[in-house]
């Protein structure tokens, strides 16, 4: 098959992948080649323990002028030898409501140790570790670390990723001066670029005036 061919195959199936997409959005990974993923609502590494509803790819989709932060986010992170790894970006309302009808099935405690050893399952809601609404489905919310770039490795917070408690909260006095000095290197740079912080999560982020506030999306990650 011809090179010219094949290229304008790969191009027509990139352009197909965007028209699919609503106005606004984009797939981060086409504005930033070098930005690495491990979508984990995508496989059973997660606080379910299955992959989860309107995960069907492991991509990155944010609106674009989240990606376009993120963009000189990943620029400032080189300059130190350090990328951005990326847990999870745009959210379906359908993915919420998977989390909704798990968070209420109280026997179901598969991954507990893992994510929520302190927690009562029965107090997520109430503890604010699910809701009904994510600022994730709004497009401009996004939940990442820091690698080092040399090691491929991810920088220690700390906690893992979703993990459920105080000691995953920014200022939390749990971890070692290490781990602060990391987690603070990640807010540094995100807020510094247009993004506010969640204070009970080291990972979370959303840009600050992003254009689709209070409007919750629902269309696949694919």
């Amino acid at each position: 098959m011809p090179f010219r061919f094949i290229f304008l195959l790969i191009l027509f199936s990139t352009l197909n992948a965007y028209s699919q997409l609503p106005k606004g959005f984009v797939y981060v990974e086409t504005m930033i080649p070098d930005i690495k993923l491990e979508m984990r609502y995508c496989s059973d590494n997660n606080f379910v323990g299955k992959p989860i509803d309107g995960y069907n790819a492991e991509v990155i989709i944010m609106t674009k002028p989240a990606a376009l932060a993120l963009k000189k986010v990943q620029a400032v992170l080189k300059k130190k030898g350090y990328g951005l790894k990326v847990y999870d970006a745009y959210r379906p309302q359908k993915a919420v409501n998977h989390f909704i009808r798990w968070a209420k099935q109280i026997n179901d405690t598969l991954m507990k140790q893992q994510f929520y050893p302190t927690i009562d399952k029965r107090h997520l809601f109430r503890d604010g570790y699910i809701a009904s609404k994510s600022r994730h489905s709004s497009g401009s919310t996004i939940d990442l670390t820091i690698i080092d770039l040399k090691t491929g490795k991810v920088l220690d917070m700390g906690t893992p990723y979703d993990f459920f408690g105080k000691s995953s909260w920014v200022n939390s006095s749990e971890i070692n001066k290490t781990q602060q000095e990391n987690r603070q290197l990640l807010q540094n740079v995100m807020l510094g670029n247009g993004f506010r912080n969640y204070p009970k999560e080291w990972w979370h982020f959303t840009l600050r005036g992003e254009p689709f506030r209070n409007q919750y999306f629902d269309f696949p990650v694919e």
